[in-house]
């Protein structure tokens, strides 16, 4: 069975050589190329194509944007984004759009072509390197999540530490040989990023969660 295929990135060189990748085999049919997301959407609507490789960093449309207006005027079709880019939000916000796929553009041909099979036979193929930054990514959410204290940085949990021990901006400076002007602004940052109110409320905040006792 041969699947349709429409390609679109920026840069006519990367689609030449997806082409010639494409005519290694038998299997796939190349229906149209576009080289920004606006063409893109008008070719998968006329087409209809059973896949779209879909280039990450684009001119005009960003790639989620494409990718929630392909899905909207072309359901069917399977969307894979293939990239050279390790930007971590760019792929989240590719996947959250639709994308069923996302792979690297250093990947082999034969291993493109396998994929791009799978893909049109159903499967969600994500590339291990990406599989990996998305768990690491993940878990470091679930970090913040669950450590009340994730957006301290160390001298601030110092700082509040001793806060919480009762220490004044004084002894406070000279436990950590620094300013007492240092130690408020530290103080501050540590009111906003915690979103409390007054040094009393950090110190309940810090016994509350543990950094005490």
């Amino acid at each position: 069975m041969k699947f349709t295929v429409l390609l679109v990135d920026d840069h006519a060189v990367v689609r030449q050589g997806l082409v010639s990748i494409l005519t290694m085999t038998d299997d796939f049919t190349l229906v149209g190329e576009a080289g920004d997301g606006v063409h893109a959407i008008e070719l998968a609507r006329e087409h209809q194509p059973d896949l779209i490789v879909l280039d990450l960093l684009m001119p005009g449309m960003d790639a989620a944007a494409t990718i929630r207006s392909l899905r909207s005027l072309s359901p069917n079709s399977r969307i894979a984004v293939l990239t050279s880019s390790d930007d971590d939000n760019l792929a989240f916000s590719a996947i959250e759009a639709g994308a069923h796929s996302f792979l690297l553009k250093s990947m082999s041909g034969d291993a493109l072509l396998d994929t791009l099979r799978r893909l049109a036979e159903g499967e969600a193929v994500i590339h291990p390197d990406v599989a990996h930054r998305i768990l690491r990514s993940v878990r470091t959410a679930r970090e913040r999540v669950t450590d009340p204290f994730a957006s301290l940085t160390e001298r601030e949990m110092d700082v509040l530490r001793a806060l919480a021990e009762g220490s004044s901006n004084g002894r406070i400076g000279k436990m950590l040989n620094i300013s007492e002007s240092t130690v408020k602004t530290h103080i501050g940052n540590v009111l906003a990023k915690l979103d409390l109110r007054d040094r009393t409320q950090a110190v309940a905040f810090a016994w509350r969660h543990g950094l005490i006792g």
